[in-house]
């Protein structure tokens, strides 16, 4: 019985876990053949500036694909629930109070004469404390309650967005503008400098995560099955919190915040790979993903010829994926 998996919404056993490696497979070819017409669809002039460029790009796709579907995942593993994401709880609207509140303390000339890699590592510093201070304020009691935890975050992500109104209609308009130029995600002006210490942050809470991936099966049972099975809830809550807060964080920081991505395709990857398993869920998750943003990244770019930022289309599908979601749940 040991090839058999239990799925992830009613407990049942399901086929044998080699499909979903199966599955697995087909997802990277695909997106391997989505890299592959991204980077050279199109391609006109001096191939290794334009094959530069779009690297650049892809780069900062797959990093924030990885990260945000990863994140979520640890997310909903100990919360318990396949709702709640870091952004559904107030992490973008955080993101958005801490910008303005840095561009008021310091001034929007200051704060652009700033390099690229001092803003980055002062966001991600400053949103990595935020992040564990407001996550941990909402799970450490009633986490497991949703409608309580979706409450807190929705009153938190409201007294947020007051205190950024406010700060926006004192500040200078030129500084608003500042602010306004980095509120929302944007993958065509990434730095390249940037793009190798994001990769190093996000591959070491990545091989955390992947370290800890059985742990997290046993997270994800509850505080007494975990007790029972020789694990430390609140050791394992305050691990999986902090890797939470370094990958969003560090995406947020790179290209800014996307609000509905991760509950998008943790979703299409729950439905793709119905199993409990991290050693599956993260790595189907990861994939759909990079599948999102870079296929649609190239339909934007190459079929349509549209300017419209992807993360209005990814935002809007989420948060149908969401009102669904909750709409469905069935009440205890």
């Amino acid at each position: 019985m040991a090839w058999l998996v239990p799925c992830c919404s009613c407990g049942c056993l399901t086929g044998p876990i080699g499909m979903y490696h199966k599955r697995l497979w087909w997802l990277l070819a695909l997106l391997c053949l989505c890299i592959a017409l991204y980077l050279g669809l199109g391609t006109r002039g001096n191939w290794g500036f334009v094959l530069t460029f779009r690297a650049n790009k892809l780069i900062a796709l797959l990093l924030v694909a990885i990260s945000v579907s990863s994140a979520t995942v640890l997310f909903q593993t100990i919360t318990r629930n396949h709702i709640l994401t870091p952004s559904v709880m107030g992490f973008d609207a955080l993101y958005l109070l801490l910008l303005t509140l840095l561009v008021f303390v310091i001034g929007g000339q200051q704060f652009t004469q700033l390099s690229e890699i001092t803003q980055f590592i002062t966001n991600t510093l400053l949103l990595m404390g935020a992040a564990l201070a407001l996550f941990g304020a909402l799970l450490r009691r009633g986490g497991h309650d949703l409608f309580r935890v979706i409450l807190t975050g929705i009153i938190f992500a409201g007294l947020f967005r007051a205190l950024t109104s406010f700060l926006q209609r004192v500040i200078d308009p030129n500084e608003f503008m500042v602010v306004q130029a980095n509120a929302f995600a944007r993958f065509g002006r990434v730095e390249t400098g940037l793009l190798t210490l994001a990769a190093i942050l996000t591959g070491a809470a990545l091989i955390a995560t992947w370290h800890m991936r059985h742990r997290l099966d046993v997270l994800s049972l509850g505080d007494e099955n975990a007790i029972n099975l020789g694990e430390n809830p609140r050791r394992g809550l305050f691990q999986v919190l902090a890797l939470v807060s370094i990958l969003v964080s560090v995406s947020t920081a790179l290209v800014g915040p996307m609000a509905f991505l991760g509950l998008l395709v943790v979703s299409v990857a729950r439905q793709i790979t119905p199993v409990m398993s991290h050693s599956i869920l993260l790595p189907a998750a990861g994939l759909v993903s990079g599948i999102t943003l870079v296929g649609g990244q190239l339909v934007l770019e190459r079929a349509l010829h549209a300017t419209t930022p992807l993360v209005v289309i990814v935002d809007v599908l989420g948060g149908l994926i969401f009102l669904i979601l909750l709409l469905r749940r069935k009440p205890r």
